[in-house]
């Protein structure tokens, strides 16, 4: 059986950018890219070229990029899609021919599954942008848990970093262990095996917080009204459980 040859990057976005230059420049079509962390099968041949990644080169990528390719390739890349990079390996490659009207271009495989995948990925962020809720620490910092079917945690991080910018808090990724930290200044993103946040660590307030929420989300609501498959259409209930007014009851209302 024929080895199947596994180009492999670093375990970023800007790492895998560096790789595809690298591969298009000495004119090499990869049967598959993967990161540095895969777990390769019998017959995959790991191909490190251990590409030295210079800032000034990184830098020339991006520029050279339109904004509407480079986003397009950046929300695929955080994407939870096995074939994510191939599809944009293969899209940036039609956007060398094509540039800007690549977009129009959807009878070409890997371009038509880019912009679903890009489209998925920015309304999952949308969503969780409404959908995320914070409770209170006792040390006065904000909390929230999302369980993502993307790498969004990223694009969360910079709507909240402008919308709660007076605020320390911090958003975990529950799904890949990781959290954003933010202290009024900057983000950063840590590994959350070392951290453990529960109810134990919630303010005296906030209990009473989210009963009130609660009170007020069922008070507002027109029984008569209650239309469940078109909340669920709206209201997706993957994302129940890390919202504080879809109490127990309310699920199981649900099953």
């Amino acid at each position: 059986m024929n080895e199947k040859y596994i180009y492999i990057y670093n375990n970023s976005f800007l790492s895998l950018l560096n790789l595809i230059q690298t591969l298009f420049k000495n004119k090499i079509v990869p049967q598959n890219i993967k990161p540095q962390d895969y777990s390769p099968s019998l017959f995959d041949k790991i191909v490190n070229l251990d590409i030295k990644e210079d800032e000034q080169v990184i830098e020339d990528i991006i520029n050279y990029l339109s904004s509407n390719i480079l986003n397009t390739l950046y929300y695929v890349y955080l994407s939870s899609n096995e074939h994510k990079e191939l599809i944009i390996y293969y899209f940036w490659g039609h956007s060398l021919k094509y540039k800007n009207k690549i977009f129009y271009m959807r009878n070409l495989k890997s371009v038509n599954a880019a912009l679903k995948i890009s489209k998925y990925v920015s309304r999952e962020n949308h969503r969780l942008k409404g959908f995320l809720r914070f409770k209170e620490l006792s040390n006065r910092i904000l909390y929230a848990e999302i369980a993502p079917e993307n790498n969004i945690i990223f694009l969360l991080s910079k709507h909240f970093r402008k919308r709660l910018n007076n605020e320390y808090w911090m958003i975990k990724d529950v799904k890949r262990n990781i959290y954003c930290l933010y202290d009024k200044k900057d983000c950063f993103f840590v590994d959350g095996q070392n951290f453990e946040i529960g109810p134990k660590q919630w303010s005296m307030d906030e209990n009473n917080i989210q009963s009130l929420w609660k009170t007020f989300y069922k008070t507002i609501g027109i029984s008569q009204r209650k239309n469940k498959r078109c909340q669920m259409n709206f209201m997706p209930k993957k994302y129940w459980k890390y919202i504080i007014e879809m109490s127990e009851d309310d699920e199981e209302s649900y099953n």
